[in-house]
């Protein structure tokens, strides 16, 4: 497929909504939309009695409260981990003194050109920011032991947490 038109037909703060007509080999062609993203961190923070600090948060596209690690969108030029520390003292309080990358995933590489890239956070001591305006987060303290489980078992169904529980266990020599 050879792109032949592109377009953006709209734009929000942390995205931008393209649209692209595509030509094939022998001609047929096809519009495509896409959503350009800036790319967001996922955080598993691990307090040194094996829990992890987790966020308990509504999501208004599917208009549930759900269980999740804390994450966030990166600034469009904002340093990874200056964006994973920013977004670990929004969402939970606490600042890492040691922040491990575990790699990088896309989400959904059919409809957006959004890059995870999880980091472990370790050695946490309180340092709050004040969270987004447009967030009510409650931290909740789980071991890694019983998320891994509840990864396993379906219990968690937000696919960057299960990735984050399963990285981060694998890492630690827990799975």
């Amino acid at each position: 497929m050879k792109v032949t038109d592109s377009r953006r037909v709209l734009t929000g703060s942390s995205w931008r909504l393209r649209v692209e007509t595509l030509t094939s080999a022998d001609g047929r062609q096809m519009e495509r939309g896409a959503i350009e993203h800036p790319g967001a961190v996922v955080l598993a923070p691990l307090l040194s009695n094996g829990e992890v600090l987790m966020i308990r948060q509504h999501r208004h596209p599917i208009d549930q409260t759900i269980l999740e690690l804390p994450a966030g969108t990166r600034g469009w030029n904002e340093d990874w981990q200056a964006c994973a520390q920013r977004e670990l003292r929004e969402e939970t309080g606490h600042r890492a003194q040691e922040l491990t990358r575990l790699g990088e995933f896309w989400p959904a590489p059919g409809l957006s050109s959004e890059l995870l890239v999880l980091y472990l956070a370790q050695a946490l001591c309180p340092d709050p920011l004040p969270q987004d305006e447009d967030e009510t987060i409650e931290v909740v303290r789980l071991p890694l032991v019983d998320l891994l489980a509840m990864a396993r078992d379906g219990r968690i169904h937000d696919a960057k947490t299960i990735v984050g529980i399963w990285r981060a266990a694998v890492h630690l020599g827990l799975a």
